[in-house]
């Protein structure tokens, strides 16, 4: 007896929502959240944002999930409250204290050691983090009492500066920063640098890449537009391709379209041939696929089907 093949369930929708997670809530549940109301079939973020954390959360939702490493790779904006004095275990303020010190940094102490924290730099991950130890998560190893110890990894800082003091314990600071940099241990390095010692007390995500506040929306405000919308306001998605803006665009023929759709590469002569590397093709307006620019050549990666989500 043939087994009938089973459809996926919820909608075949697909672009990206730029939300603007609240405090209190993890990625994973901000997600699970977004994929219902738009009873979407599949979901996925860009970039891991902490509990305490607010601000930019990209959601990919169907076909943009193929895009997510590309957004995930884009630079980062902070804005973030450190509060002198205090470190803790997991380098903010929802975890243990296990150093205190009367030790307070002036603003001109401070601003004269962030040329020390920009550029490319060395920073060990919190031992509260998602960095994987013999398979483990430092997290949960930390979390059952063990002792973590990360190596320290390369990270670059584009940019690092000091907005305000509001009081001597405090500071504000906004960073510019790559893949894999923990704003937590920026913090924590900064405090230990200055004698004083400190701890995330706040912390704003203002950017990942091509996703910024200006195009955020609120959970609250999404529950609103669903709810006017009697359903999935889809209106509020970006398109699939804004995850893409770094990249090269190769416009395609119908003929070159089934190409790459079944895996097969296309000629690219005779164009304004970008540079090698990653790129995307897009046919009359709809995307095609991601590929790579090789030899006079684009050789399709990842390709798009947009009737259902795959």
């Amino acid at each position: 007896m043939t087994r009938r093949k089973s459809r996926k369930k919820g909608n075949p929708v697909h672009g990206w929502l730029v939300l603007d997670k609240p405090a209190g809530t993890t990625s994973t549940q901000a997600v699970g959240a977004v994929r219902h109301i738009f009873q979407a079939q599949k979901a996925g973020h860009a970039g891991t944002l902490d509990p305490l954390a607010t601000g930019i959360l990209p959601i990919a939702l169907g076909e943009a999930t193929k895009t997510v490493p590309y957004a995930v790779d884009g630079q980062k904006e902070y804005r973030f409250t450190v509060r002198w004095g205090v470190e803790t275990d997991t380098d903010d303020a929802e975890g243990r204290t296990v150093v205190t010190t009367d030790v307070r940094p002036t603003r001109a102490t401070i601003e004269a050691l962030l040329p020390r924290f920009t550029g490319a730099i060395l920073q060990t991950p919190p031992a509260f983090s998602a960095v994987k130890v013999a398979g483990e998560r430092a997290y949960d190893l930390a979390r059952a009492g063990e002792a973590v110890e990360l190596e320290a990894r390369p990270v670059e800082i584009d940019a690092l500066a000091l907005v305000e003091c509001p009081h001597a314990d405090t500071a504000v600071f906004a960073a510019k920063c790559g893949k894999g940099t923990y704003v937590r241990a920026l913090a924590r390095d900064i405090g230990r640098a200055l004698g004083c010692r400190g701890h995330v007390a706040a912390l704003r995500r203002t950017r990942v890449g091509a996703f910024a506040e200006a195009d955020a929306i609120t959970m609250d405000d999404l529950r609103t537009a669903a709810d006017v919308d009697r359903g999935a306001p889809v209106g509020l998605l970006r398109p699939v391709e804004t995850a893409l803006s770094d990249l090269a665009v190769l416009r395609v023929s119908r003929e070159e379209t089934v190409r790459l759709l079944r895996g097969q590469p296309v000629l690219v002569r005779g164009r304004d041939l970008p540079p090698s590397g990653p790129a995307y093709a897009t046919c009359k307006g709809h995307l095609v696929a991601l590929g790579l620019i090789e030899k006079g050549q684009l050789r399709p990666t990842r390709v798009f089907n947009f009737s259902e989500a795959g």
